[in-house]
């Protein structure tokens, strides 16, 4: 059951639904009242699918059906966490394609590693589920391609979980540089140094931990030997599930840096960086990086480390919007403007306004209600992260190239670069295929 043709064959559900959805977008499942119950099953519940479920079971009208995970433990473990959430045990499953054969469910959470993004939601997309999908949408820029045509096809409603895009105090710092009081808006600086990203002590391969089903983890990614430091957390710093920091916070900050702009797609992006603070661990993503986006009037850096505080503005992470006027600083925390012209200052400057912690418990209101009223502009809906999930890609491609690429964001191909644009499409391991949608 490797493909759609495969899925339909094999699932008598999907054999009604997908073979409709061939020809017309599916009905979504109703559940629009304001007193109906939304029941949602969730793949992937080790951590943020974990997160993300238990900020959905807080809102009115809602339970969990079904969980899956490939690690019989967590999948166990979250079982029983639920059963004590919501009074009432939900099934559990190893396999995501038979949580999705379960009737009645109205929701998919997917928590997985990025690189098993894809075929979970295009499958559910197929079945007429709504969606809330962790970020960033997908590990490659072709496999983004595909869902987004997929919802567009099908019409889901698709939250995915870059949930600043819900938190206020963010919101209130885009409205203010949107009021143009910065004035002209020269540089744009994104950034994340993680202090608490240690170092990745190289480990030998071993065996497969009881009750965890290997083959299905890896998925569409290489065959290799199990080895911890790829499993559970630290997937994320290895190519074939992931793309380091930059995909993870990056596709947060970046996504702010582009949203205070009102962009989208850059002209062209270079990037410099390496394994500068742990270069001899089990890590492949880089623990330092630079990358520098090319917009009309102005450009957009991204500046990462791991093991390191050393941010701008005296912040760990953020975003800086520089202006003629005066510089707007926001991250998790809050939001200040530093005004230009020293003791002569060009505006007058906001002291920090905190931010309250909400992001995620707002984002999924913010999906649960849209599901309510049947609309799909959720807060970070699928055009959103698939933009946002792309530029912090096009920033890793760059790396791995050497060389300054040009982007053309209308065929979402690199200019005249044959070589770079071999990067945009994964390669499944069989029998795994990239859907075709």
């Amino acid at each position: 059951m490797t493909d759609r043709r495969a899925f339909i064959k094999t699932t008598t559900m999907a054999t009604a639904g997908v073979t409709m959805a061939a020809g017309m977008p599916l009905a979504m499942n109703s559940c629009a009242g304001a007193n109906d119950k939304i029941v949602c099953g969730a793949i992937g519940v080790n951590s943020m699918g974990f997160a993300d479920l238990k900020a959905f079971l807080e809102k009115k009208n809602t339970e969990c059906a079904a969980l899956c995970d490939v690690d019989e433990h967590v999948l166990n473990k979250r079982i029983d966490e639920v059963e004590k959430i919501q009074g009432k045990r939900p099934k559990g499953f190893k396999d995501f394609r038979k949580l999705l054969e379960e009737p009645g469910i109205d929701v998919i959470i997917i928590g997985t590693p990025d690189h098993w993004h894809c075929l979970p939601f295009v499958y559910a997309a197929q079945l007429g589920k709504h969606i809330y999908c962790e970020k960033p949408l997908a590990n490659y820029i072709e496999e983004i391609n595909v869902m987004e045509r997929a919802q567009k096809r099908y019409g889901n409603i698709v939250q995915v979980g870059q949930w600043q895009r819900s938190d206020k105090h963010w919101l209130d710092a885009v409205d203010f540089v949107h009021s143009g009081k910065l004035g002209q808006i020269r540089a744009v600086r994104t950034w994340s140094y993680q202090g608490w990203m240690k170092s990745i002590p190289v480990k030998p391969d071993g065996l497969v931990p009881q009750g965890v089903d290997y083959d299905m983890w890896l998925g569409p990614a290489k065959a290799r030997p199990f080895n911890q430091n790829r499993f559970h957390f630290n997937f994320r710093w290895f190519w074939d599930y992931a793309g380091g920091l930059m995909t993870d916070w990056g596709v947060h900050i970046i996504d702010y840096g582009l949203f205070g702009m009102k962009a989208k797609a850059p002209k062209s992006v270079m990037a410099m960086g390496g394994k500068y603070g742990y270069p001899d661990d089990a890590a492949e993503t880089p623990d330092t990086m630079q990358a520098l986006y090319e917009f009309d009037g102005y450009t957009m850096l991204w500046d990462h480390a791991t093991g390191i505080d050393g941010g701008y503005y005296g912040r760990s992470h953020g975003v800086g919007f520089v202006g003629n006027n005066g510089t707007l600083v926001v991250d998790r925390s809050g939001w200040e403007v530093i005004p230009e012209g020293g003791k002569n200052p060009k505006m007058d400057p906001v002291e920090l306004i905190k931010g309250d912690g909400q992001g995620l418990s707002n984002h999924m209101q913010n999906f649960v209600d849209c599901i309510r009223s049947n609309d799909p502009e959720t807060h970070c809906n699928i055009g959103i992260a698939a933009n946002t999930a792309r530029v912090a890609h096009l920033g890793n491609m760059a790396l791995k190239m050497g060389q300054r690429l040009y982007w053309d964001a209308d065929n979402s191909r690199f200019i005249d670069n044959d070589a770079a644009n071999e990067l945009l499409v994964p390669q499944y391991r069989a029998p795994w295929e990239l859907p075709k949608v």
